[in-house]
């Protein structure tokens, strides 16, 4: 087990609630800049189906060279002497017992010190590829006045959940503190990651978790990524005429009343239509 000091847990899974890659693309972005060490995993055999979450084969010149099950890993992130170090999950959603998978989770945070929780999700919405807005839910009155003041949108929503839910109410029944933050990412937009959040939620995650995140290289991929974006809503017209709708909600204040505009079947940028890999 890790030795750390003040330690706070960063989990992001992939899944249902990753849109566009931004809650994996974050936690794999960190565990990277951080020099993270991985120190746990779960046993994949106890929450997830392998029929749904399917394991990863190498194959090369017809041999098997390794089968890599879905899953979940922790990192010790350490900081600087006056910030407080990190453990980072980065795990699939469960699909199985997902009491016990929160029990074991929270009996680590007991273990380690952890006395707050951050889970990072991600969902589509009426929003603008150039827009960074997220929206959070917290444990306490006072958690919530500093998201608000971040600027992080109060979560009003009833409705199917993910494991965050889970992990939320019974870390509250632990008194642990525990923040929910999640990305609200364009519809019409497919198949990439949008740096330009993952840029803006590592800042925000610095803030809150009183450590240091370089967020440049990030920054620098969404300036390219939002480039290219532009180049291909000038060449489409249903495209620009699909943007200057939003726009206009955006500005009028009548997001909420387009919450079912879209529907199954709307046209959506696939940028791997587009894009060559790497």
């Amino acid at each position: 087990m890790p030795e750390l000091k003040s330690p706070l847990l960063i989990a992001g899974f992939d899944g249902w609630g990753n849109a566009l890659d931004v809650s994996k693309a974050m936690v794999v972005y960190m565990i990277r800049k951080l020099s993270a060490d991985q120190f746990a995993s779960f046993n994949a055999d106890l929450f997830y189906r392998f029929d749904e979450n399917r394991p990863l084969v190498n194959i090369q010149g017809g041999m098997l060279k390794s089968v890599t099950p879905p899953g979940g890993s922790f990192y010790a992130a350490r900081t600087g002497p006056d910030e407080s170090d990190l453990v980072i999950l980065r795990a699939s959603e469960p699909n199985l017992r997902w009491h016990h998978f929160t029990g074991a989770l929270l009996s680590l945070c007991e273990k380690l010190g952890i006395q707050t929780i951050i889970t990072l999700g991600s969902m589509y919405d009426n929003v603008l590829h150039s827009d960074r807005i997220i929206s959070g839910l917290a444990s306490t009155e006072e958690l919530l006045n500093r998201l608000k003041e971040k600027n992080v949108l109060p979560i009003d929503y009833q409705g199917p959940s993910a494991i965050h839910s889970l992990i939320q109410a019974e870390s509250q029944k632990r008194g642990l503190q525990c923040i929910s933050l999640w990305c609200h990412c364009p519809y019409y937009l497919q198949g990439t990651t949008h740096f330009g959040l993952v840029s803006h939620l590592g800042s925000l995650l610095a803030n809150l978790g009183c450590f240091k995140l370089d967020t440049g290289e990030i920054e620098a991929s969404w300036k390219e990524l939002n480039r290219q974006i532009q180049k291909l809503i000038e060449k489409n017209p249903e495209f620009q005429s699909m943007i200057d709708e939003l726009r206009k909600a955006k500005v009028k204040g009548s997001w909420a009343s387009m919450k079912e505009s879209h529907k199954k079947g709307d046209k959506v940028i696939d940028l791997r239509d587009f894009l060559k890999p790497g």
